[in-house]
């Protein structure tokens, strides 16, 4: 099953790559294994996310910029409010991906 490689840009992601960039430097591991690594990283992000998040947000701001690509939808909000059940959040601004989960599972 293939999966997106979105969370390679959180914060998480971007540590990993960092320590396996700095592994395959050092010739601690290969860099064929890196790619693995990244690989299941990708898939365990997804999974994790499909299973193990219960909680739903409810979010509103002004509709900066949008756009379609690749069937990938990127929306960049100003002045958003992001409500969860007992949380709210404002924030100046703040950049939404979306992607269509059932294409990766053909």
């Amino acid at each position: 099953m293939a999966s997106y490689e979105l969370y390679r840009k959180s914060s998480i992601g971007t540590s990993l790559t960092d320590a396996l960039e700095e592994m395959v430097t050092n010739g601690t591991i290969s860099p064929l294994l890196a790619v693995k690594v990244l690989m299941q990283f990708d898939k365990s992000m997804q999974d994790a996310l499909q299973t193990k998040v219960k909680s739903k947000t409810n979010f509103k701001g002004h509709l900066h910029t949008y756009r379609f690509c690749d069937n990938v939808w990127t929306f960049i909000l100003e002045n958003a409010t992001f409500k969860t059940d007992n949380e709210t959040q404002n924030v100046d601004h703040v950049k939404i991906v979306a992607c269509d989960a059932k294409i990766i599972a053909r």
